[in-house]
């Protein structure tokens, strides 16, 4: 009877087995086939210039060469009409399409062809290179077959998954697998690109990633490989992050995304123990506040921002995503860790499309004469206006420019190199060496190990916490 019992569970165990894998996707690619076009665009292109010889002058073959370019006449110098393929999906009845911004960007003339074989040309209402969508319009005398969007954040990893498109221009092919993994991002400042390994080849780009509902989860973007070829790593990016974007385009022609007005970084390990009230690696350092919203709602640099909008904030690209998804011209709440105690900030956020980030640091005056000193590995001294202008730092920059680092000090360690600017040190202006020693002695005096420094290379600023162990 025990035997018997075992054999039922493992019966049903297969059975439920056999239930997660469907035998067959054909349903569901006829169900949905009808929304995914092949999209055909063309582009004038100048005809050749410069040089027009193969072989070198004066050689023996070039009378030869000369002749059979003058057979042609001079169709080589003629613009010429070039042509691209890619994938996209209807998402509405009446003639709207979703596709990538680089399967259309540039184009003169667009082509829509869909599953019956029908043919309509295409216009563009709007794109956005940042995630690389782009929406599009054909006029029909008929309502079209579209697909509606999943929400990509129930995606699992694991998840059957399909990809519909026109991979190599074969036209209206389909492929399936499995999320591979979630949360990827490759380059933008947006990106959450959802992972797969159904193949994905050149042509599928702007394509749709179905899931077991026929609803899209994501558009194929980009693959990883070393041929050009599917290796089973390719990349959709998530439909709710294209949503939004798709949702503007129509409403406004281009994106208008949040702009907080701060440059920042991550929050490291060792910048923990250096920063007073800070109890762990989250949050995102406010490196430089320009002229912006974040100015005028009173922002520091040295401000580490710990809530935006009442949500958590993890890390840089946590908060870039939080600022960009928000509406333009919002009044939000804003927590930042400042001299150990948190504040809450009203910030009006700005437009990032048209933001202007004119700086104009407070510029206090040097407070000594030049001169040169070693200290924690470092060879100092203060910024004058001829370094200023070597180093490309701002009109106004005070601070001690470092000459040498010691290739055995935590300082080497931790990037510091001949030719970064010292501006701050302890979140308090530095125009002076005395100024640096006297920063020193207070972390010290305070008992901590480390003291954050806020550095600048080419302009670009970013903390280092530096270890002032004896």
């Amino acid at each position: 009877m025990w035997i018997a019992a075992l054999g039922l569970v493992l019966l049903l165990a297969q059975s439920i087995a056999a239930q997660a894998r469907p035998d067959s996707f054909a349903d569901l690619a006829e169900e949905i086939s009808p929304a995914v076009v092949n999209i055909t665009t063309s582009t004038v292109v100048a005809g050749r210039t410069g040089p027009q010889g193969i072989v070198p002058e004066g050689s023996p073959f070039e009378d030869f060469f000369r002749e059979f370019q003058d057979r042609g006449g001079n169709d080589g110098d003629r613009p010429r009409r070039t042509s691209a393929l890619g994938s996209g999906f209807v998402i509405s009845e009446d003639g709207y399409v979703v596709t990538n911004n680089h399967v259309i960007d540039g184009a003169d003339e667009i082509l829509i062809e869909f599953f019956s074989g029908e043919e309509l040309p295409a216009t563009v209402i709007g794109k956005d290179p940042n995630t690389d969508i782009a929406l599009l319009k054909v006029e029909s005398d008929t309502p079209l077959d579209f697909v509606s969007f999943g929400d990509s954040d129930t995606a699992r990893v694991g998840d059957w998954v399909i990809a519909m498109g026109n991979p190599l221009g074969q036209g209206f092919s389909v492929s399936a697998g499995i999320v591979s993994a979630r949360g990827r991002a490759l380059s933008g400042s947006y990106d959450d690109y959802i992972q797969t390994d159904a193949a994905i080849n050149r042509g599928n780009s702007g394509g749709p990633l179905f899931n077991m509902d026929g609803q899209v989860v994501g558009v194929n973007t980009a693959i990883l490989s070393p041929n050009g070829g599917s290796i089973g790593i390719g990349f959709s990016m998530a439909s709710n992050v294209v949503t939004r974007v798709v949702d503007q385009l129509k409403e406004f022609g281009e994106t208008r995304r949040g702009w907080l007005g701060v440059r920042i970084q991550n929050v490291s390990e060792d910048m923990v123990e250096a920063i007073d009230g800070l109890e762990a690696a989250e949050g995102a350092m406010i490196t430089d506040v320009p002229e912006g919203p974040a100015k005028e709602a009173g922002m520091l640099s040295g401000d580490v921002i710990l809530e935006f909008d009442g949500n958590d904030v993890k890390d840089v690209r946590g908060l870039v995503k939080q600022v960009g998804n928000a509406p333009v011209g919002k009044a939000v709440r804003v927590v930042v860790l400042r001299d150990g105690k948190t504040q809450t900030l009203k910030v009006t956020l700005g437009r990032r499309e048209t933001a202007e980030s004119s700086e104009t640091p407070d510029t206090p005056q040097p407070s000594e004469e030049p001169m040169e000193k070693e200290i924690l590995g470092l060879t100092l001294t203060p910024l004058t206006d001829e370094m200023r202008g070597e180093l490309g730092a701002d009109e106004g920059t005070m601070g001690l420019v470092v000459t040498n680092v010691d290739e055995a000090s935590n300082a080497f360690d931790k990037g510091l190199r001949a030719g970064d600017i010292l501006t701050e040190a302890g979140q308090k202006k530095l125009t002076s060496v005395a100024d640096l020693e006297a920063r020193i002695e207070e972390s010290r005096q305070a008992g901590r190990k480390s003291l954050l420094l806020l550095v600048r290379r080419g302009g670009e600023p970013r903390f280092v916490a530096l270890n002032i162990e004896e």
